[in-house]
């Protein structure tokens, strides 16, 4: 069992900035990597941003230069800088985890980016 706590949402200004933050839990937690995904209104969920155990990370084309995403790996944290946020940022931000392999989702926090 694996839990994901997830907090930072809220509604900013275009250009404005906004962290995200993302605990995981559980008992013999093994994590290949930690991240966020996104879901726009009436979008697919994306991937926006993956940082893995050994350091390497994956960003979505859309939040490169833009969003940066870094990891407590003693507490099983992981952290998503959002700066220079447009509007079409605004969507429910999951936080992700792979334990083992199978991924892992959190609740999910609001992001509203005003024009």
């Amino acid at each position: 069992q694996v839990q994901l706590v997830e907090s930072g949402g809220g509604l900013v200004q275009a250009g404005g900035s906004l962290r995200l933050s993302c605990a995981a839990s559980g008992s013999s937690l093994r994590l290949n990597a930690m991240g966020w995904s996104r879901q726009g209104p009436g979008k697919e969920r994306e991937l926006v941003a993956l940082f893995f155990t050994g350091g390497s990370t994956n960003y979505a084309d859309s939040v490169k230069g833009r969003f940066t995403i870094s990891r407590d790996n003693a507490k099983n944290t992981v952290f998503l800088q959002m700066n220079s946020l447009k509007p079409e940022d605004t969507a429910v931000y999951y936080c992700e985890a792979i334990v083992a392999g199978r991924p892992y989702w959190g609740q999910g926090t609001q992001v509203t980016v005003s024009s």
